[in-house]
């Protein structure tokens, strides 16, 4: 498949600001790619035939796509499920609410898997279509890699951000818990369902993030940029690594490199032992809450739905409150090691991802490297700039303390710079 060029939101507002580009422009550039790419990468659930564009506020003549976990009164949301195929909601969730005030243009519905787990969509790669783009949030992620749209939501349980933003070579943002609105989502374990959002770079998802939210994120023009030598960057050793990739490893190793050239203060640090056990909780967590969250829902569709969704949600149902509440509580003494330990970092990097975008649609890749983060709360992106000797991408995920996420992302941009130099 053809090299794509992304879209920049950054460029894409300056240009708008400039007077150069207006918002029926720059919503006809989104439609136009969508048309001529998406027929062969299948990102799309459902393209407005006639969006609203909005023409005022700071995201205006941006089209954004929305994850169809999310409900959007004016679009079909079916969750990735032939129960819910051409559901129509009353309402819009929260974060697409946010948007629209915001000025954006809800472009359309992109391909989730079933119920936003782990049965494949039909989404491929836009480096390589023999391969996944990951998931849950395949659709978004493809779409921004493709040059289709400047930027999407999406949504994480365990890896469903930082994974296929690795696998696509694309920003991808989980941030802090509960920094952007859960609302109206098709919930599957709400302590741990988390709302990010992709770019093309670290500069355009965090100031799509700052201009959704009117938080100071580092993102404005007026910011200065981190001071390399000021941050504590840690590589993050656990067990995990030895599972990675050769490629993957030696990509983290280069970053670290790249990282201490760039003036950051590198060093390397192990993984709490308190850590370590709270990483095995996340399976109990989450599957007991989708046991309840999901349990009306196999009541009524169980017959519809693949055998790994309802199988899951069926052993949740028999995960005993005991267990739960054991998970939960390794849950938080994870977090409470993890608080000390940036005490000593700022920035942690880890792989994004075991390697590059697996061969085959058969399965959305391996969530290891990310379902920690997801259960501590912290905020997480996945920086691209490496690729595979087959030219897929492999992604960097650098992580920091809870509601840390401006100075994560302020470090992000210094990073990337770093890594693509």
């Amino acid at each position: 498949m053809a090299e794509n060029r992304m879209m920049s939101l950054a460029a894409l507002i300056k240009a708008r600001d400039a007077g150069k580009a207006d918002p029926e422009l720059m919503v006809a550039l989104s439609r136009d790619a969508i048309a001529r790419k998406d027929p062969d990468i299948g990102a799309f659930a459902h393209v407005s035939p006639d969006p609203a564009i909005g023409r005022q506020g700071p995201l205006a003549g941006i089209a954004l796509g929305i994850k169809d976990i999310f409900d959007t009164f004016d679009q079909p949301t079916g969750y990735g499920s032939p129960a819910y195929e051409g559901h129509r909601p009353r309402t819009d969730a929260a974060i697409v609410d946010l948007a629209r005030r915001q000025g954006a243009t809800i472009i359309g519905k992109t391909v989730t898997t079933e119920f936003a787990f782990l049965n494949p969509a039909a989404t491929v790669n836009p480096h390589n279509p023999a391969h996944t783009p990951g998931g849950s949030s395949s659709g978004s992620a493809a779409a921004v890699a493709a040059g289709m749209i400047p930027a999407a939501t999406g949504t994480q349980t365990g890896g469903s951000v930082i994974r296929p933003a690795s696998y696509c070579g694309i920003a991808g943002y989980k941030p802090s818990y509960r920094l952007l609105p859960i609302t109206g989502i098709k919930s599957f374990a709400p302590t741990l369902d988390t709302v990010g959002l992709f770019a093309a770079g670290i500069a355009d998802v965090a100031l799509l993030a700052a201009l959704l939210t009117g938080r100071n994120l580092g993102a404005g023009p007026d910011d200065a940029p981190a001071d390399p030598s000021k941050i504590r960057v840690g590589l993050y050793r656990c067990d995990l690594l030895e599972d990675a990739d050769p490629d993957m490893r030696a990509a983290l190793s280069k970053a670290a490199d790249k990282a201490a050239d760039a003036g950051f203060d590198v060093g390397e640090i192990g993984e709490p032992e308190a850590m370590a056990m709270a990483r095995g909780a996340h399976a109990d967590i989450q599957n007991y809450e989708a046991g309840l969250a999901c349990g009306p829902d196999l009541a009524l569709f169980g017959d519809q739905m693949s055998a790994i969704l309802s199988g899951t949600i069926r052993h949740g149902q028999t995960i005993t409150p005991d267990s739960y509440d054991a998970a939960r509580k390794l849950a938080k003494r994870g977090r409470a090691a993890a608080r000390a330990l940036f005490g000593e970092v700022d920035i942690l990097l880890t792989p994004s991802a075991p390697g590059a975008a697996p061969l085959g649609l058969g399965s959305t890749g391996d969530p290891r490297f990310n379902k920690l983060w997801t259960l501590m709360g912290t905020p997480a992106v996945n920086i691209p700039g490496f690729r595979d000797p087959g030219g897929l991408p492999l992604g960097i995920q650098a992580v920091a303390r809870f509601g840390c996420d401006r100075a994560l992302l302020s470090a992000a941009v210094s990073l990337e710079r770093a890594f693509q130099d």
